[in-house]
């Protein structure tokens, strides 16, 4: 219940400002169990588009509250008339962790990326995707790193359905045991029924491969429900 009381005063806060979409996630993965709400803005203008999104994991282990913030945010400038643009990004957070008799928090490695962006979008916007190579900067791992990005959105069933997510691939170095991995890759498709403009329900599958501190390909659904402003 206090997850729950957590989570409206959280969607209730952010509907005052104005968010294009909040997501609300129960994670169904192994060993998981837990809530995940995220802010999400998409907006084109004349000289390219913005975006952002804030994650919050809520309850993870002992922890009451918030376990995990995240934060992304990107800036394409489209290069005139073309499909092409530049990209610029920063992501980030940090979290905590407790599970007696153990507690801490940690942070997760600045990153700056840069790069170019094709885009393609159907006439009437029922489809379109994105295709993003990236230099990346991860603070305190890697000065020279790079990042293959895909993103996509269908509309099918006359606006009732709604197939989107992305795909990213890059170049980070991590130890679990005595194995080290040089890439990773995440993946977030997700599937929505919206029943009119601004409500839906659906959720979401995360395919990851040594990703968030987990060795190996991981695959782990979950349901949610999301509001449109």
């Amino acid at each position: 219940m206090r997850k729950l009381l957590l989570v409206s005063a959280f969607v209730m806060m952010i509907a005052a400002v104005g968010a294009q979409n909040v997501q609300l996630h129960y994670d169904m993965g192994k060993d998981r169990g837990y809530l995940t709400s995220t802010v999400e803005m998409f907006r084109p203008d004349k000289t390219g588009n913005t975006f952002f999104f804030i994650d919050f994991d809520y309850g993870v282990g002992d922890v009451k509250g918030v376990s995990l913030s995240y934060f992304e945010i990107a800036r394409v400038f489209t290069l005139g008339k073309s499909p092409f643009g530049w990209h610029g990004e920063y992501n980030g957070g940090f979290g905590q962790f407790k599970a007696s008799p153990f507690n801490g928090a940690y942070t997760i490695n600045n990153a700056w990326l840069t790069g170019v962006d094709y885009s393609w979008n159907a006439s009437d916007f029922s489809k379109g995707f994105s295709l993003k190579a990236l230099y990346k900067n991860i603070r305190q791992k890697h000065d020279a790193s790079f990042q293959l990005t895909g993103v996509w959105y269908v509309n099918m069933a006359g606006g009732k359905v709604s197939f989107t997510g992305f795909a990213d691939f890059w170049r980070e170095d991590n130890v679990f045991g005595q194995n080290e991995t040089k890439f990773v890759f995440l993946s977030e498709p997700q599937l929505w029924y919206n029943f009119n403009k601004n409500f839906a329900a659906g959720g979401e599958v995360e395919l990851s491969s040594n990703f968030a501190g987990m060795e190996g390909f991981k695959v782990m659904p979950t349901l949610g429900l999301k509001y449109t402003f």
